[in-house]
């Protein structure tokens, strides 16, 4: 297995998110969008990471991940949702998102990162330019 990580412009992810997977032949990508502090990259990164393990691991599909992210972000357009699409009740890797924002919860915390500071700047770059 091959993982690759890189950071890319947001205005160049696929929808209005700060990170995001799929998987490309052999190998899964990430990509996390550039951040002027580096450890808000590794917290994105670690999230994307643990996520996309455990959703394979317990085989919900990369594809019906994305639909799903894509559809959410389309209803929040239209003001019919809010927050992130992994806490949404009828998401499908609900319990896997929630898993990695713990993980991603308490690497902020010995990279001594502020969580409420680190989850205003990501939700600020919510929108693309």
């Amino acid at each position: 297995m091959r993982i690759e990580v890189q950071t890319i412009p947001h205005r160049e992810q696929r929808y209005p998110t700060v990170g995001d997977y799929w998987d490309a032949d052999d190998t899964v990508q990430i990509r996390v969008s550039e951040m002027d502090d580096w450890r808000y990259v590794i917290l994105v990164a670690l999230h994307e990471i643990v996520e996309s393990m455990l959703a394979r691991y317990r085989g919900i599909p990369e594809d019906a991940i994305g639909a799903f992210d894509m559809a959410f972000e389309k209803a929040r357009e239209s003001g019919r949702v809010s927050g992130e699409p992994g806490d949404a009740p009828d998401s499908p890797y609900r319990r896997e998102h929630f898993f990695a924002t713990s993980l991603e919860r308490l690497l902020a915390a010995e990279l001594g990162v502020d969580w409420a500071v680190y989850e205003a700047h990501v939700d600020s770059l919510g929108i693309k330019p």
